[in-house]
């Protein structure tokens, strides 16, 4: 009965810790956690779990294929949250919010799923990775480094090869995307 209370005590740590963690890399990229502790706790132990099983957070309120290639768009933080705040004040879990439901304006409500199908994301995957430029205009093909962009934030940088991690979202280096 003892490793079990120690595996609960682990795993809420690791589930404050998380939270700690989220909170501060949104206040320093300008975006809220939502203020409801109890719900975000929830949240926080359904990233944990999906952490421990498939080896990166994936959204808890969606189903993961357990392939992080497959899964990239739905990494905390997920590639519809910016889209999902600016049409509804919160992401699809509601775990990042506008200001309006930070300062108790507004509720978080269940919104839409904005994530493509499958076979929709996969053939916007390979378009994507590492294809030509598609502009003709002679100035983009004289560029001396691609340009890279964090389907997270839309950071963009010029260099050979993306970033290690975006320095604006913390979003690693395959969460890149060519862009010219």
């Amino acid at each position: 009965m003892k490793n079990n209370d120690a595996a609960v005590e682990s795993s809420a740590t690791k589930e404050k810790e998380l939270l700690e963690q989220l909170k501060k890399d949104a206040e320093n990229s300008g975006y809220h956690i939502n203020p409801d502790e109890e719900f975000v706790m929830m949240l926080m132990e359904g990233l944990v779990a999906n952490t421990a099983r498939y080896g990166y957070a994936a959204c808890p309120c969606r189903l993961a294929a357990g392939d992080r290639d497959a899964d990239l768009d739905i990494i905390c933080p997920c590639y519809y949250r910016d889209p999902d705040l600016d049409d509804h004040g919160a992401c699809y879990c509601a775990l990042y919010v506008s200001d309006k439901i930070l300062n108790g304006e507004n509720e978080a409500r269940s919104i839409p799923e904005r994530r493509p199908p499958l076979e929709e994301r996969l053939a916007a995957e390979k378009n994507s990775r590492g294809s030509e430029p598609v502009s003709g205009q002679a100035a983009v093909s004289q560029l001396s480094y691609p340009v890279w962009r964090c389907k997270v934030c839309g950071y963009l940088c010029a260099r050979n090869e993306p970033p290690a991690s975006c320095p604006v979202c913390k979003a690693t280096k395959d969460r890149f995307e060519r862009f010219i």
